[in-house]
C-alpha cells in the first residue's frame, strides 16, 4: 500500500537526517491524515491506495501549479523549492500514461460508448476517470479528448 510506503520512506528519511524531505513526507501524512477524516462522514467509502493516489494528484498539481507563478514571477528559489517537494511527492504516484496511450484510451473509449461530438465529452472524461483516473492527467487527457473531434 502506498500509505505504507509513506510511512517507511518518513522513518528513512529522518533515520538520514534528510529535513526537506521528511517535511515534505509529513506534509504529505497530514494531508491524508485530512482526507482520512473527511471520509469518516463520507457515504461512499473511497479504496486506501485511491485515496492515497488522489491527494497525492492534487499536491502534486498545486506544487506545478506554484511552480509556475513563482518562475513567472522571478523568485527562481521558491520554485525550486516547490520542484523539491514535487519530486518527493510523484515519487509515490503510479506511472503516468504517455501521450499514445492517452489516445489510444480516448478512442476506445469513444467507440464503446458510441461517442461522435463534443456534446458527449462529459461522458468521455467520466469514463477516463474511472478507468484510468489514477494514471491519467486528465487536464490533458481533457484537451486530447476536445482534439479528438
Amino acid at each position: 500500500m502506498i500509505r505504507d510506503n509513506i510511512k517507511a520512506e518518513t522513518i528513512t528519511a529522518m533515520k538520514a537526517k534528510d529535513k526537506d524531505r521528511t517535511a515534505t513526507l509529513r506534509q504529505i501524512a497530514a494531508k491524508i491524515k485530512d482526507r482520512d477524516i473527511e471520509q469518516r462522514t463520507a457515504s461512499k467509502q473511497v479504496p486506501d491506495d485511491e485515496l492515497v493516489t488522489g491527494v497525492l494528484q492534487k499536491m502534486a498539481k498545486q506544487r506545478r501549479e506554484s511552480i509556475t507563478m513563482y518562475v513567472e514571477g522571478n523568485r527562481e528559489e521558491l520554485a525550486e523549492a516547490e520542484r523539491a517537494e514535487l519530486a518527493v511527492i510523484e515519487e509515490f504516484l503510479p506511472q503516468m500514461m504517455s501521450e499514445e496511450e492517452t489516445k489510444a484510451a480516448i478512442a476506445e473509449i469513444k467507440a464503446s460508448i458510441g461517442a461522435d461530438s463534443v456534446k458527449d465529452m462529459g461522458r468521455i472524461m467520466a469514463e477516463l476517470k474511472a478507468r484510468h483516473g489514477a494514471e491519467m492527467d486528465m487536464s490533458r487527457a481533457s484537451a486530447l479528448v476536445k482534439e479528438s473531434f
